[in-house]
């Protein structure tokens, strides 16, 4: 009985690294995504929000990223920078009634 109490809640942590694991993937994926946009229009003069949707909208496709949507993505220009911003939860549910919020704040800056 000992070992039960040791090995239940080294079960419970497993089981939420295996839940969360798919949730953390597609954070890298769209920061990754973020971030190669930002690349792709460094140096770039002639830029608006619509060409830098429209680029960051293909890399999502690619990339297969459905969550979240790229209309939640917010490009804004803060002086003579783009910033490409990604802010949202995502929720994985645990158990019955239990389920574990992951919030993601990820930014890009096209200099």
């Amino acid at each position: 009985i000992g070992w039960l109490f040791l090995l239940a809640p080294v079960a419970i942590c497993v089981y939420c690294v295996i839940r969360l694991t798919p949730v953390y993937l597609n954070s890298m994926k769209v920061s990754k995504a973020l971030q190669e946009t930002a690349t792709e229009f460094k140096g770039e003069e002639q830029l608006n929000q619509a060409t830098v949707r429209v680029a960051l909208e293909k890399r999502f496709d690619v990339d297969s990223i459905d969550f979240p949507d790229v209309k939640t993505v917010t490009i804004s220009r803060e002086g003579s920078e783009w910033v490409l911003g990604s802010n949202y939860e995502d929720t994985v549910k645990l158990f019955s009634n239990i389920s574990l919020l992951v919030q993601f704040d990820k930014r890009a800056v096209v200099e």
